[in-house]
């Protein structure tokens, strides 16, 4: 019972961004993902940041180490508003980076913790309760938090990411602001489903603490 409806949910959200992302797709834009991306960092000030195109399909992602906006081909090459509004929101992580925008540098801390703890963290807990072994339960509920920790943590950073985005895009004219229905489809859907993840990992939490208190 706590598992399924934030599991409902998430598979909910994974059906309206593909639906969303459909639809925005077949909505032509003046510029490519790439030369969007670009037109916002550069008015940011942000001409150190690169682009670069990667494989997979809504593989997008910034990378604050090496200061490199990467776009899968869909998105860096199609002059689309799904593909403009997945490169401004990316676009939006990297100005929250140069901006240090405390979210994100908390989150960012923290991804070496919480990529252990969602693998071992899980397992440490799954193992406590076959064989009631209290202290590696314990442990284990103490991993995971990180986790939950991180997804917390993470839903102000996209959604901040996707408001940058949204101005961004209507104050540069890259999209006019009677099309940006299609792009907010997009970006609110994708919102839906990192809530969806946390949910599902915040039960999960506490799923195990109630078990480790019977």
């Amino acid at each position: 019972m706590l598992i399924l409806p934030p599991l409902a949910l998430g598979l909910w959200a994974q059906f309206r961004i593909h639906s969303a992302y459909g639809q925005a797709s077949k909505q032509p834009a003046t510029l490519s993902g790439a030369a969007a991306a670009r037109h916002v960092l550069d008015s940011a000030g942000l001409g150190n940041v690169s682009i670069e195109q990667i494989g997979g399909k809504l593989s997008d992602h910034y990378d604050p180490r090496g200061k490199v906006l990467r776009l899968s081909t869909q998105v860096y090459q199609n002059r689309s508003l799904a593909a403009v509004g997945i490169a401004a929101h990316e676009a939006g992580h990297a100005i929250q980076d140069a901006r240090n925008y405390k979210p994100l540098v908390v989150r960012n801390a923290i991804v070496p913790a919480a990529s252990i703890g969602s693998g071992a963290g899980i397992w440490m807990c799954i193992f406590g309760l076959m064989f009631s072994w209290q202290p590696l339960l314990f442990l284990g509920i103490g991993i995971f938090s990180v986790v939950v920790f991180f997804q917390l943590v993470n839903l102000p950073v996209e959604f901040d990411a996707s408001a940058r985005a949204k101005h961004e895009l209507v104050a540069l004219g890259i999209v006019p602001a009677a099309e940006m229905s299609y792009v907010n489809k997009v970006l609110n859907a994708a919102a839906l489903t990192y809530v969806a993840a946390t949910l599902q990992a915040v039960m999960t939490l506490l799923y195990f603490v109630l078990r480790a208190r019977d």
